[in-house]
C-alpha cells in the first residue's frame, strides 16, 4: 500500500486546482505525451517543454523508408488571466528519405524542416473544481479520499485556436498543387481544438483533445487524442494515449506508452515510446524530454490580506480546534455528570 501521507498531499495539490483555478505548486506539463490538458499554467508563468526523438518509418508498397532525428518543443505562458495560456510548439525534423524502388540504386535524399510550427492560445471555459466549497479534502480520512465521486465524470472543457506557420520549400507539409508549383512558398492556415479533464481519485487523470488541422486547406484533418496518466508516488508518473488521424493526406492511428520522474517542483524529465499497428508506413520512435518552469506567479489574496492557501489552512486549524474544544467540554460535561450521581448515590445510602 502506498503511503497515506502522499495522498494527503496529492489531494492538497488539487486543491491547489481549485483555489488558484489554474495555478499548481508543482510543474504542470503537456509531455511525455501529445495531448494538451485543459488547465493553463498560471499567470505570469513561463515553460519550456522539449525533447529529442528518433525517426523510424517504412512504407512497405511504396517501398521507401525515412530514418533520422527530430526535435520537439513548447513554450508556453500564462497571460492576463490564470485561464488564458498563449504557447509557440514545433517539431523541427532531419532525416534521410530512401526510395528502394530501384532494386540496382536506391535513392537517398536528405531533408530537414519543421514538421509543424504553431501560434495559439488555450483558453478554459468551465473549470468544475473551481469554488467548489464540499469538495474539499478529508484531511482525517484516507479511505474517504479514495473514494469514486460522481462529480468528477464532469470535465475541465478548455477551447485552443491556433495559426499553423508552414516554411518555405518544407517537404513535411502538404500544399495546394504541388506539380504546378513544386517550390512551396509557405503559407499560413489555421487549427482549432476541444480539449477536456477529468482528475479522478488515487492519482488517475484522464484527457481528451478533438482538433481540427490545417483549415482552411485541401488537407485538413481531424484528430483526437485521449490520455489516461497514474501518478504512482510524489515522483512518478505512467501514462498511455492513443492517437487517431483521419485526412486525405495522412491517416493513421498511433500508440504512446511512457513515463515521467518528478526532480523539483519547476523540473520534470520524461520518456515515451510511439508505434503503430500499419505500414502506409510504419512507425516506431522514441523520445526523451524535460519540461521546466519559470515561476513568477503571485498567489491571489483575499479579504484579510492573505493568500488563499493560509486562508485555507487558517480555516482547517479554526476547525481543529473547536473540535479539540468541544471534545473537552464534553469530558467536562461527563465528569460532572459522574461527580452529581455520585453524590446523589452517597445520599441514597
Amino acid at each position: 500500500m502506498l503511503n497515506p501521507k502522499f495522498y494527503c498531499k496529492y489531494i492538497l495539490f488539487f486543491f491547489s486546482i481549485s483555489a488558484f483555478s489554474q495555478y499548481t505548486e508543482v510543474i504542470n506539463s503537456n509531455r511525455p505525451g501529445e495531448s494538451k490538458s485543459a488547465f493553463a499554467v498560471g499567470v505570469n508563468v513561463g515553460q519550456i517543454e522539449a525533447g529529442p526523438y528518433t525517426v523510424n518509418e517504412k512504407h512497405t508498397p511504396l517501398k521507401n523508408e525515412a530514418k533520422g532525428f527530430g526535435i520537439d518543443f513548447a513554450l508556453r505562458y500564462g497571460l492576463l488571466w490564470e485561464e488564458l495560456e498563449i504557447n509557440l510548439e514545433g517539431t523541427y525534423q532531419n532525416d534521410t528519405f530512401t526510395d528502394n524502388r530501384s532494386s540496382l540504386s536506391p535513392n537517398e535524399t536528405n531533408r530537414s524542416n519543421f514538421r509543424n510550427f504553431a501560434l495559439g492560445a488555450k483558453y478554459l471555459v468551465y473549470d468544475p473544481y473551481k469554488n467548489k466549497e464540499e469538495e474539499k479534502p478529508n484531511l482525517y480520512s484516507y479511505h474517504a479520499n479514495r473514494k469514486f465521486k460522481w462529480s468528477n465524470l464532469i470535465p475541465a472543457v478548455a477551447v485552443y485556436g491556433g495559426v499553423n506557420l508552414d516554411a518555405k520549400d518544407n517537404i513535411y507539409v502538404p500544399y495546394s498543387n504541388p506539380f504546378t508549383s513544386p517550390a512551396y512558398e509557405g503559407g499560413v492556415n489555421f487549427k482549432a481544438m476541444v480539449a477536456t479533464q477529468n482528475n479522478f481519485s488515487s492519482g488517475w487523470v484522464f484527457v481528451t483533445n478533438f482538433s481540427m488541422e490545417r483549415l482552411g486547406t485541401d488537407f485538413s484533418s481531424f484528430q483526437y487524442i485521449l490520455t489516461l496518466t497514474k501518478a504512482l508516488n510524489e515522483k512518478f508518473v505512467l501514462f498511455g494515449e492513443t492517437q487517431g488521424i483521419s485526412g486525405d493526406y495522412y491517416a493513421d492511428n498511433l500508440f504512446r506508452f511512457g513515463g515521467a520522474y518528478l526532480f523539483g517542483k519547476d523540473f520534470q524529465l520524461d520518456t515515451a515510446l510511439t508505434f503503430n499497428t500499419k505500414d502506409t508506413p510504419s512507425v516506431f520512435s522514441l523520445n526523451f524530454g524535460a519540461s521546466y518552469r519559470l515561476d513568477f506567479h503571485k498567489d491571489p489574496k483575499v479579504d484579510n490580506g492573505t493568500n488563499v492557501m493560509d486562508e485555507y489552512e487558517r480555516k482547517a486549524n479554526r476547525n481543529r480546534n473547536k473540535k479539540k474544544k468541544k471534545g473537552d467540554d464534553n469530558n467536562a460535561d461527563d465528569g460532572k455528570r459522574k461527580k452529581e450521581t455520585q453524590v446523589i448515590n452517597f445520599d441514597d445510602e
